[in-house]
């Protein structure tokens, strides 16, 4: 099969490595899927602390859908409706994860890729990625699902910038229009993408996780229940609270339990 997910696991880090490298990591209605599944078994495992998304080598996070092979699942737009609903979950799955999520880019990150890199929680990349979603050169439209996760990261006039212009963005103008948290040197992507996913790790888990979930419900209009409210409060009833605390007052390093 051309294209597959790879997993890797480093203790509490999960790396989740788009790779079809022949080419550039497009992803392939299998990988969709796969990623897919590979999110929300990883969301499930309260083990883990942070999760990764890169593509394999250097060159590229993804460079777009696979479009050879458009004349079997996107032949038409019945077929294309299937395929969106298809990647819509594997969107979903990602930006609904657990845990925090990080797109480590280096290279190319378009059309697909930038909407999957989109869904994640931090992105940073190195100085020679490049960033666009130039599909109204094939005809084609990015639907609502995939349309959403660029609109909350950049907003709508940058949206409509990047899809309506077609046009591909140097890292240094994507980290202006907010594409991404972070450009670093081409030669630390790999070790400075480590050490913020080893930052987010240290902390207190069940902190990261509410943060997430705060940070999502902030995007709704609708007020804050009592309910919802309080529970801002529910760390303090932890036990990662307390050994947090104690570590500090000692001045040491606290080693978090999830609890």
């Amino acid at each position: 099969m051309a294209g597959e997910v790879l997993l890797e696991r480093d203790a509490g880090i999960a790396t989740v490595v788009l790779s079809n490298p022949e080419r550039m990591n497009a992803l392939t209605l299998p990988m969709w899927l796969q990623v897919g599944e590979q999110m929300r078994a990883l969301s499930a495992d309260t083990s883990l602390r942070c999760v990764v998304l890169k593509g394999a080598g250097g060159n590229a996070f993804a460079a777009g859908a696979d479009i050879s092979e458009f004349a079997t699942v996107r032949a038409n737009a019945a077929q294309a409706k299937i395929y969106g609903e298809q990647i819509a979950s594997s969107m979903r799955a990602v930006a609904e994860c657990l845990h925090p999520t990080i797109a480590l880019i280096a290279g190319a990150c378009v059309g697909g890729g930038l909407e999957l890199a989109s869904q994640c929680d931090l992105r940073i990349c190195n100085a020679s990625a490049r960033f666009g979603v130039p599909i109204k050169n094939l005809g084609l439209v990015v639907a609502y699902d995939e349309m959403a996760g660029l609109i909350n990261l950049v907003g709508r006039a940058t949206a409509l910038e990047i899809l309506l212009e077609g046009r591909i963005l140097n890292a240094q103008e994507a980290y202006e229009k907010g594409l991404v948290n972070r450009v670093v040197a081409d030669q630390d992507i790999v070790n400075e993408g480590l050490a913020m996913a080893q930052r987010i790790a240290a902390g207190a888990p069940l902190v990261a996780r509410w943060h997430k979930k705060f940070a999502r419900r902030l995007t709704s209009a609708t007020p804050l229940s009592d309910a919802e409210y309080a529970e801002s409060y529910a760390c303090f009833d932890t036990q990662d609270f307390r050994l947090g605390v104690a570590a500090f007052l000692e001045k040491k390093k606290p080693s978090f339990v999830g609890r």
